[in-house]
């Protein structure tokens, strides 16, 4: 029976991409440990990324001309280390790089930028204020548009390559229409995730019971780390940005809780409703660990960090969470921009 060379290499290729996004990757500290301080020198993007031509919808037409399923919108910064990682490795990846622009044309934002461009919904704003739409607290983020022009997946900040290559198939393969990314991930990686041992002890954890309606009381933020055994990047967090007295001087001004997000612990929630760790973060659409997110003293969340951080991250969240940042801007970036400015 004649086979064609070409489809049997695709099948090959798309067999490796399978195999390697359902087994989790060897834990590989150049992934996950990095310096988080600003760039000296803007970063360079792949020459394969695409600038936009202003309107959203122009740009799918385009790349489902070229036989994609759609779009994605990158949103970075000239200067940002987790962009450089970002780049550096899942970019850096040949089968990554090769299934992504199979499916997919990417078309480059600066969270800054003033250039107006019209999204797929045909309403106008800045590079910016698009930026603000989907909520890109952190860089990089991308968004994933189907062929119809809707946003239907998420990323934002940096992951290890392993994650983002399960990212793409689970968007590329359209699960997103019947399970939640931390359900899809955790079905390809059976056992691995599920460990309920393991978790890193530290002090400034408040002990069971987590009634944390009644731990508004005290007036201050709740701060809910989302861990699992058998975690790698847990591990990384507690050694590293959460060893140092800087960070754990600003946890201590907090309730700290933590959490196993597979297990039964139960829970109240900051608003009084009583659930499970596994099901609050079900609900919460935890799929990265360590994941932490924030409570206001009235049980409204601030903010999340749900994806790899190093210490200058992690410690500028600390302070725009205790210094009550979120009341006197809209969001981080813009909090975080203020600082820099009185600093200098």
């Amino acid at each position: 029976m004649y086979r064609n060379p070409a489809f049997v290499s695709i099948l090959l290729l798309l067999f490796s991409f399978t195999i390697h996004a359902a087994a989790p990757q060897g834990h590989d500290d150049e992934d996950l440990v990095f310096d988080d301080t600003m760039l000296e020198e803007e970063l360079v993007y792949p020459d394969w990324f695409k600038l936009s031509s202003g309107n959203l919808r122009d740009d799918l037409e385009e790349a489902k001309k070229a036989g994609k399923i759609g779009i994605i919108t990158y949103f970075g910064q000239k200067r940002c280390a987790y962009c450089e990682q970002f780049i550096k490795t899942s970019l850096a990846d040949e089968d990554i790089v090769n299934y992504l622009r199979r499916h997919y044309d990417v078309i480059a934002f600066d969270i800054w930028g003033i250039d107006d461009v019209i999204d797929t919904d045909g309403k106008e704003f800045s590079e910016r204020e698009l930026s603000l739409r989907y909520k890109t607290n952190f860089t990089p983020s991308l968004v994933f548009y189907d062929r119809d022009g809707t946003p239907v997946f998420r990323l934002r900040g940096y992951y290890p390559p392993y994650k983002f290559r399960a990212a793409l198939q689970y968007a590329v393969e359209q699960f997103y229409k019947k399970e939640q990314f931390a359900d899809y991930f955790a079905r390809a990686n059976p056992g691995e995730y599920f460990l309920l041992g393991g978790l890193n002890d530290r002090e400034f954890f408040r002990k069971p019971p987590y009634n944390l309606e009644k731990l508004r009381n005290n007036g201050k933020p709740t701060a809910v780390f989302f861990e699992q055994g058998n975690c790698h990047a847990c591990d990384l967090l507690h050694s590293g940005p959460l060893a140092r007295e800087e960070s754990i001087a600003e946890i201590e001004k907090m309730n700290a809780v933590q959490l196993n997000m597979w297990a039964d612990t139960p829970v109240v929630t900051p608003k009084g409703r009583k659930t499970t760790a596994r099901e609050w973060a079900r609900s919460l659409n935890i799929f990265y660990t360590p994941s932490i997110v924030f409570f206001d003293p009235e049980g409204n969340e601030i903010i999340r960090i749900d994806s790899v951080t190093q210490f200058y991250r992690l410690f500028g969240v600390l302070e725009y969470v205790n210094q009550e940042g979120y009341k006197s801007v809209d969001n981080y970036q813009e909090w975080r921009l203020k600082q820099r400015k009185i600093s200098q």
